[in-house]
């Protein structure tokens, strides 16, 4: 007979259907914390449905604390601009060289960044990172002339968020051991950039539900009063 942990039984007592504010949940999630610092993650159910174009979200925002996660950046630039991306801490930088790498299956990076005039040799992997999210994007901001602030924003914390088929968004804003103010800063940030991005076919409610988990933690609804113009 499988033996049910104490913690998991208190977990599965939880009111699903409580509505928390931001600190509560976080409060929550801490009760229920496991040994190593895990990721605090939104979700956000969304009145769309990413099929039409026109009720696609998709965009970039830079969280206030960070995402205490170590971003891999790889960087198609020549010359002036290869050395400001690798100053600015790009873990990988070139062209051909670079595309090459990546064809033989080494795609270890959380952003892939291009200057404009490297879209000739970055169009020839859209087979390769188009699946994986990485491909540059103008609208996205990582395909730009100023490579060098593009790496430094994504070191800094920024997160790209895209509505999956479900029309949800996930996001991860941090790390459990990040203080309630932190968190809640980025909460803040995330959820009023989907806000901001509501795409204009969008009918009826935009933001249905917001949850919050841990890792390892409950999914908890938090109050939709908590979000500006949800």
């Amino acid at each position: 007979m499988v033996k049910i942990s104490k913690q998991a039984k208190e977990m599965a007592n939880l009111d699903r259907e409580k509505l928390y504010s931001v600190e509560e949940a976080l409060a929550t999630l801490r009760q229920f914390k496991r040994k190593f610092d895990e990721t605090v993650e939104v979700a956000m159910n969304l009145g769309v449905d990413p099929r039409h174009a026109d009720q696609m979200v998709r965009g970039m925002v830079s969280l206030p604390s960070g995402t205490g996660k170590d971003v891999r950046v790889a960087v198609f630039a020549r010359g002036d601009n290869a050395e400001k991306a690798l100053a600015a801490g790009a873990d990988k930088v070139g062209a051909e060289d670079l595309m090459e790498d990546m064809m033989a299956g080494n795609l270890d990076y959380d952003r892939v960044i291009a200057s404009p005039d490297m879209m000739g040799i970055v169009g020839r992997l859209g087979k390769t990172l188009g699946p994986k999210g990485l491909m540059p994007n103008p609208k996205l901001g990582t395909v730009t002339p100023n490579v060098e602030q593009a790496v430094k924003d994504a070191k800094a914390g920024q997160v790209e968020f895209r509505v999956e088929k479900q029309g949800i968004i996930h996001s991860g804003i941090g790390r459990l051991s990040f203080s309630d103010d932190a968190l809640k800063a980025n909460f803040k940030a995330l959820t009023e950039a989907v806000v901001k991005a509501k795409p204009s076919g969008s009918k009826g409610k935009y933001v249905r539900k917001i949850s919050l988990t841990s890792s390892m933690g409950p999914g908890l609804k938090v109050d939709l009063g908590e979000v500006e113009g949800a």
